[in-house]
């Protein structure tokens, strides 16, 4: 009998989902043992036509990891899904948009102004040279993706049947995820691969969280020295676990740093509005100091919603270019 056949694919994000993988260890030759890897463009030498010659809906699963944030990642997305009988969005940025997704507080514009233009690194040439789609070297047209505007996650240019969030997905997960797939006994499709109880449930440190707590003043971690053992939250330090989804272990918190919100919203609330609800019932403080209060949170948008911007309110309302 023919082994299933796993794809794994990487838009706009970091690499360390693709690390995930390999941090398999040696569980990931049972992976290899299991299924056949059919397209990983990061370890193996596979091109787009391998994946245009195969029939529709031949690979099993395809993992597709990061956010769309150009027409070749869309594109790409687009070819997987229908070669795919199974497309898992594999990480925070392809679930939520992740850290790239940030982008959508800004413009293309700004954004390419001060990569190529106003960076202190760079010589500043208002006339100087910025990526172009199209150019001619050598007589030879030479053609790059186009930039969209927006920051997309994965599910607004194709269909997810499942997700599995994380900045990256543990290696655990990825496993049990595997596992899951190969034993046919799938949850409901469009579920998320994890619990959907907020990180707090599970935290150690919960228990040192007073049943009233009040807080006057917000501060950034490095303004204090953390009590390893005693909640974030009860030494004023923004903690995400509120209103982020369990299923990691835990390990920012464990190693002394706050949850930043990387397994995403639970029950498919906005996170960035949960944990502001969350700061309003704590925050004991009136009008005139709430800004000294809130000077702990120099950038709540990028706090919030470091890496769900995508799937928010605040980071959708410009979506419209991909197709």
């Amino acid at each position: 009998m023919a082994k299933p056949k796993v794809g794994f694919y990487w838009c706009a994000s970091c690499g360390g989902c693709e690390e995930t993988v390999v941090d398999l260890d040696e569980k990931v030759l049972d992976v290899v043992a299991a299924v056949d890897i059919v397209f990983w463009p990061c370890a193996m030498d596979f091109k787009y036509s391998d994946v245009e010659a195969m029939e529709d809906g031949e690979m099993t699963v395809c993992f597709i990891n990061g956010a769309i944030r150009t027409t070749e990642q869309e594109e790409v997305a687009k070819l997987l899904r229908k070669k795919s009988t199974c497309v898992i969005a594999f990480g925070s940025c392809a679930c939520m948009g992740g850290i790239p997704a940030l982008a959508n507080l800004t413009s293309r514009s700004e954004i390419m102004r001060r990569a190529y233009k106003d960076s202190p690194s760079v010589l500043h040439d208002e006339n100087g040279p910025v990526p172009q789609t199209s150019s001619s070297a050598g007589g030879v047209e030479l053609h790059l993706p186009e930039l969209y505007e927006t920051v997309y996650k994965l599910d607004d240019v194709i269909d997810v049947d499942f997700y599995l969030p994380g900045c990256p997905p543990t290696a655990a997960l990825v496993e049990t995820a595997v596992q899951t797939l190969l034993s046919g006994n799938l949850p409901p499709k469009k579920s998320v691969l994890l619990p959907d109880k907020a990180l707090c449930v599970s935290c150690d440190r919960n228990s040192t969280k007073p049943d009233n707590l009040k807080i006057d003043k917000l501060k950034r971690i490095h303004e204090i020295k953390a009590d390893p053992e005693l909640c974030f939250l009860a030494q004023g330090v923004l903690c995400m676990g509120p209103a982020t989804r369990d299923g990691c272990g835990y390990p920012c918190v464990k190693g002394n740093m706050p949850c930043t919100g990387c397994f995403g919203p639970v029950g498919g609330a906005d996170q960035g509005a949960r944990m502001a609800g969350a700061l309003g019932g704590i925050l004991e403080v009136g009008e005139k100091q709430l800004d000294d209060a809130l000077s702990g949170m120099p950038d709540p948008a990028g706090s919030f919603y470091r890496y769900s911007m995508s799937s928010s309110l605040l980071g959708s309302s410009r979506k419209g270019d991909a197709k």
